[in-house]
Formats: structure tokens, sequence, C-alpha cells
């Protein structure tokens, strides 16, 4: 299939800038074996059965957004002192516990070995360029300790189309990061999990639906613009993910006994689909996954897919296509753009069975 095949005009005015309060308030488009309908977060209850199964990714969005300074360059020869750069740099993959790759500003102003300080005293070099501003850094702090520095003097990484159109508030680092977050990894939100609240989980449980969590990092890599313009062509950035032998055997016993696997989110759903096997059974997996979901791929794990309204032209929303069939996703996102719905990470949700 053609990129152009994915594309729609979305009003600047529908993007969500901040989110629904309270979280199960979001409006949702339900799209169940062909019929739409218009609901609410707080309806899930009442739309699945006792036996069905929630599949969460518990993956925690790190403070990922830095600000630091390189300093001046010491003279060389009769080169004059170079000054100091103020340095931008968004965090978007882990590479080991100490080295990220980052999306650097101003990028062509860092060479190999030169060294970034940032907040708190923070210490980076560069370790390479990788290309179309993406720079390799090398902290001086590891795993843990450089997530709780992170944690304390980073900002949380809004995407663009957010962060572009308003300023960095307190309450993002709270809004930004589902109520079940527990892995330290992500540099985006698994915004599918963003409208999930204490109250709603409690009903969930009380009607007889259960939950297990997946772990899958979400980096920048999930959302950069697809450039190819045969969709074949493109290649996915590896994340790094984890499934539970607990989780595994939690999916195996839903479906033996007649329930329902609802991923909640792509990322979940991705995640799975990397571990199943070819028998279609999950099976515990840990390790990176750089798997495109596209039209033509059979789904063979979750029953339901409840997601956000995704970017025009995004491999996200070719994963919806390949869930619920091409022809089905666009007359859902032609039902969301007609009505009400707000889009993108701070939007609305959208359930969607899985196409025959």
């Amino acid at each position: 299939m053609q990129l152009d095949d994915f594309d729609f005009d979305l009003p600047p005015q529908r993007i969500a800038l901040t989110p629904a309060l309270p979280r199960d308030s979001s409006a949702l488009m339900c799209v169940l074996n062909g019929a739409i309908s218009d609901r609410k977060i707080s309806d899930l209850p009442s739309l699945l059965r006792p036996g069905d199964l929630l599949v969460v990714n518990d993956s925690r969005v790190i403070r990922a957004k830095l600000n630091g300074l390189r300093p001046a360059r010491p003279q060389r020869g009769s080169e004059p002192l170079g000054p100091g750069v103020a340095i931008h740099a968004n965090l978007i993959r882990r590479v080991d516990p100490g080295t990220f790759d980052a999306l650097v500003k101003p990028a062509k102003r860092l060479a190999q070995n030169d060294q970034v300080i940032f907040a708190g005293n923070l210490m980076a070099q560069v370790l390479a360029h990788l290309g179309d501003g993406v720079v390799r850094l090398a902290f001086d702090r590891l795993g843990a300790d450089l997530d709780a520095h992170l944690d304390q003097y980073g900002d949380m990484p809004l995407p663009p189309y957010i962060a572009g159109h308003r300023p960095l508030r307190p309450q993002d680092s709270v809004d930004y990061q589902t109520i079940y977050a527990r892995q330290s990894g992500s540099v985006a939100a698994p915004t599918a999990g963003l409208h999930f609240s204490p109250d709603l989980l409690a009903q969930l449980d009380r009607a007889g639906i259960d939950l297990c969590a997946v772990t899958l990092h979400v980096g920048a890599g999930t959302f950069l613009p697809v450039k190819a313009a045969n969709i074949a062509d493109h290649k996915m950035h590896a994340e790094w993910g984890e499934v539970s032998a607990e989780c595994a055997d939690k999916i195996a016993m839903t479906k033996a006994k007649g329930g329902r696997v609802i991923a909640i989110g792509t990322t979940a759903l991705r995640l799975m689909e990397s571990a199943v096997d070819p028998a279609g059974r999950v099976q515990p997996f840990m390790g990176e996954t750089d798997i495109f979901i596209r039209p033509g791929y059979q789904i063979k794990t979750a029953d339901l897919l409840l997601t956000n309204f995704h970017l025009p032209r995004s491999t996200l929303l070719m994963l919806v296509a390949a869930f619920a069939g091409y022809d089905t996703m666009r007359r859902g996102y032609d039902h969301a753009l007609a009505g009400p719905y707000r889009f993108f990470s701070y939007g609305d949700a959208s359930l969607w069975s899985r196409a025959d």
C-alpha cells in the first residue's frame, strides 16, 4: 500500500492540548463488528464481558527533555577560544544503562568527545553523530541513578504538536503518565492508558474483567514520520520490551476459557505480536522488537484494541488498519473527523474489534 492511502486532513483545533478531566470522561468511539457508536471511556465495564482480559503497558515515561551547555572549547594553537553553546536534548532511545540516543539542537555545534553539562551537574560525552540531528550521549550516571536525576531535573517530553503550542505545565508530569506506570524507560507515553482512573480500574475489576501488564519502552522512533512512498519500504526503530511468564499464562488462560484479550494501546499489541509463537500463543519475551504491523499482517493475539486517534500517514494508523481492516479504519476516522472527537496523545479514544 502507498503512504497516501493513510492521509487525512485534520483541523488544528481538533488536536488536544490538554487531557480530559477526569481521565475516564474522555469520549470513546466504538467500531465493533462494523457498527460505529459514540460512548465514553467510563462505559468500558458495560462494553466488556466477565472473563475478558486487559493487557496494559506499564512502561513509565522518563523526564527526557534536557537543557545544558557545551562549555567553551580550549584554544588550539592559533585558533581562538570557542564559545560555550546552549544545548537542548530530547532523549529518544536508551542504548544501555548510561547511554542514550538524543535528538539535539544544535547538533552541528557538537563534535565527538565533546562534553555537555546538563542541569544538576549531569555530565555527558558525545560518542557519535547518528544523522538527522541524533547524537549518542554517554552520561556519568547509570541506571536508576540516572533515572532519579532525570526525574529531578528533566522535563516531560511532550510531543511537538502539544509542546509547540503551549508552555509545559507542572500538571503534565502527572497527566502524561499512566496511573499504573511502573518500569522507567519510555520517552513517549503509551497514551491509550492515560484514560484509566483508579475508579475505572476498580469498576472493571468488580465486573470480572482481569488485567495484566507487559512492558514496552516507547521510543520516539514509533512516532517518526514515514517517508517511503510504499509503506513496505519503511523500517521501524527497535524498542525494548518484556512479557512475563505470568502475563503470558493469563493471556492463554483467558483464551482457553473463551474470554477476549483487549490490547490497551498499540504498544501492548505490538509487544504481544512480537512474543507470539507459530501456534498463536503468547510466550514469555524479553528483548528488542522492530515489528511493523500494517495491512496484510494477520493479528494473532488481541480480540479488541483500545487506542487513541493517530497522526495521518503514521505507522500507528497503519496498525489500526491492519487490526480492524483498512475500509473499516477509514469509515471510523471519517466518523471521528465529522464529530467532536479530540485527536492525538491527550485526545479521545477508540475501541476496535479485530477483522475476521
